[in-house]
Protein backbone atom coordinates (compact mmCIF):
# COMPACT_ATOMS: atom_id res chain seq x y z
CA UNK A 1 0.00 0.00 0.00
CA UNK A 2 1.25 3.23 -1.35
CA UNK A 3 1.14 6.22 1.01
CA UNK A 4 2.05 8.56 -1.84
CA UNK A 5 -1.05 9.68 -3.40
CA UNK A 6 -3.41 7.56 -0.92
CA UNK A 7 -6.70 9.44 0.37
CA UNK A 8 -6.70 8.95 4.22
CA UNK A 9 -9.36 9.55 7.14
CA UNK A 10 -7.75 9.83 10.77
CA UNK A 11 -10.26 9.64 13.63
CA UNK A 12 -8.47 11.69 16.68
CA UNK A 13 -7.15 13.89 14.25
CA UNK A 14 -6.88 16.80 16.83
CA UNK A 15 -4.18 16.35 18.79
CA UNK A 16 -1.47 13.66 20.26
CA UNK A 17 -0.83 10.99 17.79
CA UNK A 18 -3.82 11.56 15.63
CA UNK A 19 -2.49 15.32 14.88
CA UNK A 20 1.02 13.36 13.90
CA UNK A 21 -0.81 10.86 11.92
CA UNK A 22 -2.44 13.23 9.70
CA UNK A 23 0.85 15.56 9.04
CA UNK A 24 2.90 12.84 8.59
CA UNK A 25 0.67 11.27 5.98
CA UNK A 26 0.86 15.06 4.37
CA UNK A 27 4.36 14.66 4.54
CA UNK A 28 4.95 11.49 3.00
CA UNK A 29 2.48 12.69 0.00
CA UNK A 30 -1.29 11.55 0.61
CA UNK A 31 -3.32 13.39 -1.47
CA UNK A 32 -5.98 14.60 0.62
CA UNK A 33 -6.03 13.91 4.08
CA UNK A 34 -9.71 13.90 6.66
CA UNK A 35 -8.96 14.97 10.04
CA UNK A 36 -12.11 13.34 12.21
CA UNK A 37 -12.42 15.33 15.46
CA UNK A 38 -15.47 15.72 17.76
CA UNK A 39 -14.21 19.34 18.71
CA UNK A 40 -13.78 20.32 14.43
CA UNK A 41 -12.63 24.02 15.81
CA UNK A 42 -9.25 22.29 17.73
CA UNK A 43 -8.08 20.79 14.50
CA UNK A 44 -5.20 23.24 13.81
CA UNK A 45 -2.73 21.64 10.82
CA UNK A 46 -2.81 22.93 7.95
CA UNK A 47 -3.69 20.87 4.82
CA UNK A 48 -6.51 18.55 6.57
CA UNK A 49 -9.85 18.13 5.20
CA UNK A 50 -11.71 18.72 8.49
CA UNK A 51 -14.54 16.28 9.16
CA UNK A 52 -16.89 16.07 12.12
CA UNK A 53 -16.73 12.51 13.78
CA UNK A 54 -17.54 10.95 16.75
CA UNK A 55 -17.02 7.32 16.57
CA UNK A 56 -19.20 6.66 19.19
CA UNK A 57 -22.00 7.65 17.54
CA UNK A 58 -23.05 5.25 14.36
CA UNK A 59 -24.91 8.18 12.62
CA UNK A 60 -21.78 10.41 12.93
CA UNK A 61 -19.72 7.88 11.45
CA UNK A 62 -21.73 6.94 8.36
CA UNK A 63 -21.63 10.71 7.83
CA UNK A 64 -17.89 10.93 7.64
CA UNK A 65 -17.78 7.77 5.63
CA UNK A 66 -20.58 9.76 3.14
CA UNK A 67 -18.34 12.76 2.95
CA UNK A 68 -14.50 10.94 2.88
CA UNK A 69 -16.08 8.12 0.13
CA UNK A 70 -12.65 8.61 -1.42
CA UNK A 71 -10.99 7.22 1.52
CA UNK A 72 -8.31 4.58 0.77
CA UNK A 73 -6.47 4.58 4.17
CA UNK A 74 -8.25 4.41 7.66
CA UNK A 75 -6.52 5.02 10.70
CA UNK A 76 -8.49 4.43 13.36
CA UNK A 77 -6.62 6.44 16.29
CA UNK A 78 -9.19 7.98 18.47
CA UNK A 79 -9.37 6.73 22.01
CA UNK A 80 -10.09 7.00 25.93
CA UNK A 81 -8.23 5.99 28.93
CA UNK A 82 -10.69 6.25 32.03
CA UNK A 83 -8.22 4.12 34.50
CA UNK A 84 -10.77 2.36 35.82
CA UNK A 85 -10.73 -0.45 37.51
CA UNK A 86 -13.32 -3.51 36.53
CA UNK A 87 -14.36 -4.61 39.96
CA UNK A 88 -14.44 -0.87 42.14
CA UNK A 89 -14.47 1.40 39.10
CA UNK A 90 -17.91 3.02 37.93
CA UNK A 91 -19.52 0.88 35.42
CA UNK A 92 -20.45 4.13 33.00
CA UNK A 93 -16.20 4.36 33.18
CA UNK A 94 -15.73 0.97 31.66
CA UNK A 95 -18.94 0.68 29.53
CA UNK A 96 -17.02 4.23 28.10
CA UNK A 97 -13.53 2.57 27.60
CA UNK A 98 -15.57 -0.27 25.09
CA UNK A 99 -17.93 2.09 23.39
CA UNK A 100 -14.78 4.28 22.40
CA UNK A 101 -11.92 1.70 21.95
CA UNK A 102 -14.25 -1.20 21.24
CA UNK A 103 -17.51 -0.02 19.33
CA UNK A 104 -16.00 2.90 18.17
CA UNK A 105 -13.37 1.29 15.64
CA UNK A 106 -16.16 -1.02 14.83
CA UNK A 107 -18.11 1.40 13.84
CA UNK A 108 -15.08 2.71 11.57
CA UNK A 109 -14.55 -0.29 10.68
CA UNK A 110 -17.89 -1.45 9.05
CA UNK A 111 -18.70 2.23 7.56
CA UNK A 112 -15.46 2.41 5.63
CA UNK A 113 -15.01 -1.28 4.85
CA UNK A 114 -17.54 -0.82 1.70
CA UNK A 115 -16.17 2.34 0.44
CA UNK A 116 -12.12 0.87 1.01
CA UNK A 117 -13.53 -2.00 -1.30
CA UNK A 118 -14.97 0.14 -3.69
CA UNK A 119 -11.56 2.06 -3.83
CA UNK A 120 -9.74 -0.62 -4.49
CA UNK A 121 -9.00 -2.42 -1.23
CA UNK A 122 -7.03 0.14 0.81
CA UNK A 123 -6.10 -0.32 4.26
CA UNK A 124 -7.01 -0.03 8.04
CA UNK A 125 -4.23 0.82 10.78
CA UNK A 126 -5.67 0.03 14.19
CA UNK A 127 -4.17 1.71 17.47
CA UNK A 128 -3.58 -1.19 20.03
CA UNK A 129 -1.10 -1.41 23.07
CA UNK A 130 0.89 -3.48 24.79
CA UNK A 131 -2.32 -3.60 27.10
CA UNK A 132 -4.11 -5.71 24.48
CA UNK A 133 -2.07 -8.22 26.13
CA UNK A 134 -1.22 -7.79 29.78
CA UNK A 135 -3.48 -5.98 32.13
CA UNK A 136 -1.56 -3.31 34.81
CA UNK A 137 -2.26 -0.82 37.50
CA UNK A 138 -3.48 2.01 34.79
CA UNK A 139 -6.93 0.27 35.09
CA UNK A 140 -7.52 -2.71 33.57
CA UNK A 141 -11.04 -1.14 31.79
CA UNK A 142 -8.62 -0.20 29.38
CA UNK A 143 -6.98 -3.46 29.12
CA UNK A 144 -9.77 -4.97 28.66
CA UNK A 145 -11.10 -2.66 25.95
CA UNK A 146 -8.07 -2.87 24.41
CA UNK A 147 -8.15 -6.49 24.29
CA UNK A 148 -10.97 -6.85 22.64
CA UNK A 149 -9.54 -4.34 19.93
CA UNK A 150 -6.80 -6.65 19.22
CA UNK A 151 -9.18 -9.88 18.68
CA UNK A 152 -11.46 -7.49 16.31
CA UNK A 153 -8.53 -6.58 14.50
CA UNK A 154 -7.71 -9.78 13.80
CA UNK A 155 -11.04 -10.76 12.90
CA UNK A 156 -11.34 -7.98 10.48
CA UNK A 157 -8.83 -8.82 8.64
CA UNK A 158 -9.74 -12.21 7.94
CA UNK A 159 -13.37 -10.84 7.28
CA UNK A 160 -12.20 -7.99 4.47
CA UNK A 161 -8.90 -10.37 2.70
CA UNK A 162 -10.84 -11.15 0.39
CA UNK A 163 -11.79 -7.70 -0.77
CA UNK A 164 -7.91 -6.81 -1.07
CA UNK A 165 -8.13 -4.28 2.45
CA UNK A 166 -5.03 -4.65 4.54
CA UNK A 167 -5.39 -4.60 8.24
CA UNK A 168 -2.80 -3.48 10.51
CA UNK A 169 -2.07 -3.77 14.06
CA UNK A 170 0.00 -1.10 15.53
CA UNK A 171 0.93 -2.16 19.42
CA UNK A 172 2.96 -0.07 21.96
CA UNK A 173 3.73 0.67 25.16
CA UNK A 174 3.26 4.14 26.68
CA UNK A 175 3.29 7.40 24.40
CA UNK A 176 4.40 10.87 25.25
CA UNK A 177 1.20 12.37 24.46
CA UNK A 178 -1.69 14.04 27.15
CA UNK A 179 -3.31 11.31 27.92
CA UNK A 180 -0.25 10.13 30.21
CA UNK A 181 0.81 13.42 30.86
CA UNK A 182 0.20 12.61 34.36
CA UNK A 183 1.26 9.29 34.29
CA UNK A 184 5.38 8.63 35.65
CA UNK A 185 6.33 5.98 32.78
CA UNK A 186 8.64 5.33 29.77
CA UNK A 187 7.05 6.98 27.24
CA UNK A 188 7.83 6.75 23.20
CA UNK A 189 7.70 9.33 21.41
CA UNK A 190 4.31 10.05 19.12
CA UNK A 191 6.44 10.86 16.28
CA UNK A 192 8.50 7.67 16.07
CA UNK A 193 5.46 5.45 16.54
CA UNK A 194 3.44 6.78 13.90
CA UNK A 195 6.49 6.80 11.54
CA UNK A 196 6.37 3.17 12.26
CA UNK A 197 2.85 2.69 11.85
CA UNK A 198 3.03 4.24 8.32
CA UNK A 199 5.96 1.85 7.66
CA UNK A 200 4.02 -1.03 8.43
CA UNK A 201 1.11 0.09 6.27
CA UNK A 202 3.49 0.96 3.26
CA UNK A 203 5.34 -2.71 3.65
CA UNK A 204 2.29 -5.14 3.90
CA UNK A 205 2.79 -5.68 8.00
CA UNK A 206 -0.09 -7.73 9.73
CA UNK A 207 1.28 -6.03 12.81
CA UNK A 208 4.12 -3.56 13.75
CA UNK A 209 5.61 -3.27 17.55
CA UNK A 210 6.87 0.15 17.44
CA UNK A 211 8.93 -0.02 20.75
CA UNK A 212 10.61 -1.99 23.34
CA UNK A 213 8.34 -2.59 25.31
CA UNK A 214 5.75 -4.09 22.53
CA UNK A 215 8.35 -6.53 22.03
CA UNK A 216 9.22 -7.58 24.92
CA UNK A 217 5.34 -8.58 26.02
CA UNK A 218 4.55 -9.95 22.68
CA UNK A 219 7.87 -12.10 23.44
CA UNK A 220 6.38 -13.97 26.51
CA UNK A 221 2.95 -14.27 25.86
CA UNK A 222 3.09 -17.75 25.51
CA UNK A 223 4.88 -17.89 28.96
CA UNK A 224 2.93 -19.28 32.31
CA UNK A 225 0.64 -16.44 34.05
CA UNK A 226 3.39 -16.27 36.79
CA UNK A 227 6.00 -15.10 34.52
CA UNK A 228 3.55 -12.03 32.72
CA UNK A 229 2.48 -11.04 35.72
CA UNK A 230 5.40 -11.39 38.33
CA UNK A 231 3.35 -9.75 41.28
CA UNK A 232 1.02 -12.67 40.79
CA UNK A 233 3.78 -15.34 41.55
CA UNK A 234 3.93 -17.14 44.80
CA UNK A 235 7.14 -15.95 46.15
CA UNK A 236 5.86 -12.58 45.01
CA UNK A 237 6.50 -9.62 47.90
CA UNK A 238 3.08 -9.13 49.95
CA UNK A 239 1.98 -13.01 49.06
Amino acid sequence: MDIKGSIAIVTGANRGMGRHFARQLLERGAAKVYAGARRVEAVDLPGVEVVPLDITDPASVAAAAAVASDATVVINNAGIATFANLVSGPEEAIRSEMETNFFGTLHMVRAFAPVLGANGGGAILNILSVLSWRSAGLGHAYSAAKAASWSLTNGVRLELAAQGTQVTGLHVGGVDTDMLKDIPAVKADPADVVRAGLDGIESGALEVLADGVSRDFKAVLSADPSVIYPELAADAPGR
